[in-house]
């Protein structure tokens, strides 16, 4: 063997050997997340999770052993080249696979804390009640759902059932980023379950065609905007018929800010201007509950933000769509749907029983132990984040009680789940 394929093959073997030892370092998923923060999963969750990442993790070790048969098979400095190829193309399906491993580490890191592991598991049940309600009707499987702490200002999800950064990995779970700012007032997870939903039943589509047709008399700019906007207007209406009025509050909190950020229009962007946004959910408050305190939101809405401060460009589609948002909350909530088998969503979430009486019918009715019965908090979990996100945005100089009751019976509902 000449001395250029004695050195060309130390120098492959080499490569091959600094992947393949990346590769086995993966399949250590206590090194990337605590043992501590995978206790703080429910068992279930915690068995799909690591199946999914060791059966990943599995596929790239044997893809490496393949590698190495051919190294070995190796006799010529051409035979070595084609190798030096496939490590690098092995290179870059272990860095596909480390994204993976890494996004599910840090989602279960999280976990890291008693408290937090408790709140979590909460967020987790919340989520997946969301989906349940609508889903099972529908003779569909809900999955599961992985919640987890990130900075920043919006929440965001993984779909379960997406394909993942390997490849061939697909997503074993819902896995939903909640932002610390909002973990007290986690409305926008059900937004997020919102899309998962739309996502399975095929709704987002439906519903553009839907409000393209309804709006059929308005300029054609106008109705195609909207129906460009149909992915995250679902998602908002999941999140109302669940959570009432807290949603909306929440979101006026999260996307208000400067005039400039409030009417912002960006072509393609799903999310429609956050000053329609907010106003399309008071108007579903008006016609789901009649008057009430979302008027007041309203009305302060418009006077921040007054709609001459709007680009010129985005002034005609704001102005035009006003008076339309009573007709779109009709075509979204009471429209029936192919995707919800010729309902409505009101038909299979009914948003009185959050309205404000309802819930504190609720409370009046079940007292203390609603807060503290392991059986009220986990079968009215949903009606809880709606009844203290109401009474959050309707009595804020109580702000600091209110959400401390609000932790406390999500750290009570999450314990138990994991006692169980």
């Amino acid at each position: 063997m000449d001395d250029k394929l004695v050195v060309l093959r130390r120098h492959v073997n080499r490569q091959i050997m600094h992947w393949w030892s990346a590769a086995e370092g993966l399949s250590n998923l206590e090194s990337m997340a605590s043992a501590s923060a995978w206790a703080h999963l429910e068992r279930y969750l915690g068995v799909a999770v690591r199946k999914s990442l060791n059966e990943a993790v599995d596929q790239l070790v044997r893809e490496c052993d393949v590698l190495r048969a051919q190294f070995r098979a190796a006799r010529s400095l051409s035979d070595l080249k084609a190798v030096q190829h496939g490590t690098i193309a092995f290179r870059d399906r272990y860095l596909r696979t480390e994204t993976l491993v890494d996004y599910y580490s840090h989602a279960v890191n999280t976990r890291t804390s008693a408290e937090l592991g408790a709140t979590l598991r909460a967020c987790d049940l919340m989520a997946q009640r969301s989906m349940q309600a609508v889903l099972e009707p529908l003779g569909q499987r809900v999955p599961h759902v992985l919640t987890y702490f990130d900075r920043g200002l919006g929440a965001s999800i993984l779909k379960a059932g997406l394909r993942l950064w390997d490849g061939g990995t697909l997503s074993p779970v819902a896995t939903i980023k909640i932002t610390f700012h909002n973990r007290r007032r986690p409305t926008a997870l059900i937004h997020e379950t919102g899309h998962q939903v739309s996502h399975l039943l095929d709704w987002n589509d439906e519903l553009a065609k839907t409000l393209e047709r309804g709006l059929s008399d308005a300029p054609v700019d106008l109705r195609k905007t909207w129906a460009s906007w149909s992915s995250e207007i679902a998602a908002d209406c999941f999140a109302f018929v669940h959570t009432g009025f807290g949603s909306i509050s929440a979101l006026s909190d999260v996307v208000g800010g400067t005039a400039a950020s409030v009417f912002r229009f960006v072509p393609g962007d799903p999310h429609p201007i956050a000053f329609l946004r907010v106003l399309l959910g008071v108007e579903m408050c008006v016609r789901c509950f009649g008057s009430g305190p979302w008027e007041e939101l309203g009305k302060t809405w418009t006077e921040n933000y007054d709609l001459r401060d709007a680009d010129p460009s985005v002034r005609a589609l704001v102005a035009g769509s006003l008076p339309l948002l009573p007709r779109i909350v009709e075509l979204c909530l009471r429209t029936p749907q192919r995707a919800f088998r010729g309902r409505t969503l009101c038909d299979l979430i009914d948003p009185a029983r959050v309205r404000p009486e309802a819930l504190l019918a609720l409370e009046n009715s079940l007292g203390s132990s609603l807060f503290h019965s392991p059986h009220w908090i986990s079968a009215e979990c949903l009606r809880l984040l709606a009844l203290h996100t109401l009474r959050f945005s309707t009595q804020p100089e109580r702000g600091a009680d209110i959400l401390r009751d609000q932790s406390a019976w999500m750290t009570r509902l999450g314990s138990e789940l994991l006692a169980a």
